[in-house]
């Protein structure tokens, strides 16, 4: 079953994210948690689900980080310190956006990165054919990429202060 497509909210979001590390180099884009997730040098640093930004943070600041309203933390019973939701209210302004952005980005280099997996070789699988029709092979992991240089940038405004025309 195909995946539903990301409400238009969501992908200006994604969109927003990706334009506020464009300066970064090695940044790889992937599905996690149920978000769309981007690692920075190897390591998750920023996501997003729906409205919220994902961020990861020092986990010696969790508790004062999740007593900022329009945060929540990734998990409710404490197996994941230093990840938190960031909802609309709380990134409402681009001085609140780019503290997170900051924030996170600043810690990415002091995080540790998850071990790497052995790495599959692409399956090739068969689609069975209908009558009167060619068997199709797929190749590759099902992983999709994303590619900056064919992707056309959405313009979004993620803030209140940006003005709506």
């Amino acid at each position: 079953m195909p995946a539903k497509p990301l409400p238009d909210e969501t992908l200006h979001l994604i969109d927003a994210v990706r334009n506020a590390l464009q300066g970064c180099s090695d940044v790889q884009e992937k599905r996690m948690f149920g978000c769309h997730v981007f690692m920075v040098n190897g390591k998750l640093c920023l996501g997003v689900e729906g409205d919220e930004v994902l961020v990861r943070l020092l986990p010696a600041t969790h508790a004062e980080v999740a007593e900022t309203p329009g945060v929540r933390p990734l998990s409710s019973r404490g197996l994941m310190d230093g990840y938190f939701y960031i909802s609309p209210t709380a990134y409402a302004t681009r001085e609140q956006w780019q503290r997170w952005i900051d924030a996170a980005l600043a810690y990415n280099p002091l995080a540790k990165a998850s071990p790497k997996k052995a790495r599959k070789t692409p399956s090739t699988t068969v689609q069975p054919a209908l009558p009167g029709q060619r068997a199709v092979k797929a190749k590759g992991n099902g992983v999709a990429r994303h590619s900056s240089a064919t992707t056309p940038v959405r313009k979004h405004s993620v803030f209140d202060d940006d003005d709506v025309q």
